[in-house]
């Protein structure tokens, strides 16, 4: 099966800048999308072959989440469980009868780190509802996460070893997820792969001289490890700041 994952950074403004084209050519069994930057009946969607589930935030033009599948699932529900997290609309979650599908738009730390204390708590929650999702079926987990794991998942870690993103607190994070049963697909294929990046900013012609950070993922619970097939990152696909990534996988 294939999944993607894409930051659209507001789908009415992508969907001039060839969303639909990508969106058909592609073929996707599953297409996640994080930052709809919309409200419910504000963008008529006809995706022929799919069923829609959106999740927006309380707050206009911000964040919200959505997700495209050929294949109903069992269950859908919407965000974590805790009231203080899911007024934003940052999380959807798909039951099927092997595996949880979780779309997710992590919280940024923010200018200035003035919401890092909260997205620690963010962190440790949504990492304790992976885990019990896990211990019922395997979990795929994909998205921004707004964190660059490693030094070789930004052109220059050196300079942002205390920006958003960078910070060694949301770092750690991603690593105590990992140790937790988890795989982030792409470094399974690619463990040394450099200047493989997922966003860049708007300034100073970032994409084009690709000085980018690798904040998209998809991530899987470990017992999952053997039917993995690929997971790429769609680098040329423009539209957002962000670009597509993909999954593929046998479940």
């Amino acid at each position: 099966m294939k999944f993607i994952s894409w930051n659209v950074n507001g789908l009415r403004a992508v969907m001039g800048k060839g969303f639909l084209d990508f969106f058909q050519k592609v073929n996707a069994d599953f297409f996640c999308i994080q930052e709809t930057k919309m409200q419910p009946g504000q963008l008529e969607l006809e995706l022929k072959g799919y069923h829609q589930y959106w999740n927006s935030a309380e707050k206009k033009g911000y964040s919200g989440t959505a997700i495209f599948t050929r294949k109903k699932p069992l269950q859908v529900s919407y965000g974590i469980g805790k009231e203080e997290h899911d007024r934003e609309g940052r999380v959807i979650t798909l039951e099927y009868e092997t595996f949880y599908l979780v779309n997710c738009y992590t919280p940024n730390s923010k200018r200035e780190l003035e919401r890092l204390d909260y997205r620690m708590i963010w962190e440790d929650e949504v990492r304790n509802y992976l885990k019990q999702l896990d211990q019922k079926k395997p979990v795929i987990y994909c998205g921004d996460f707004n964190v660059a794991h490693q030094e070789i998942d930004l052109k220059n870690p050196k300079t942002n070893t205390r920006s958003a993103g960078f910070t060694i607190e949301e770092r750690d994070k991603m690593t105590e997820l990992l140790k937790a049963g988890f795989i982030d697909t792409f470094r399974y294929f690619y463990p040394e792969k450099e200047n493989a990046y997922t966003w860049w900013s708007y300034m100073f012609h970032a994409r084009e001289k690709n000085v980018g950070w690798r904040i998209d993922y998809f991530i899987v619970s470990e017992r999952l490890k053997e039917k993995l097939k690929n997971s790429e990152i769609h680098e040329n696909i423009m539209g957002s700041d962000h670009c597509p990534i993909e999954l593929d996988i046998d479940v």
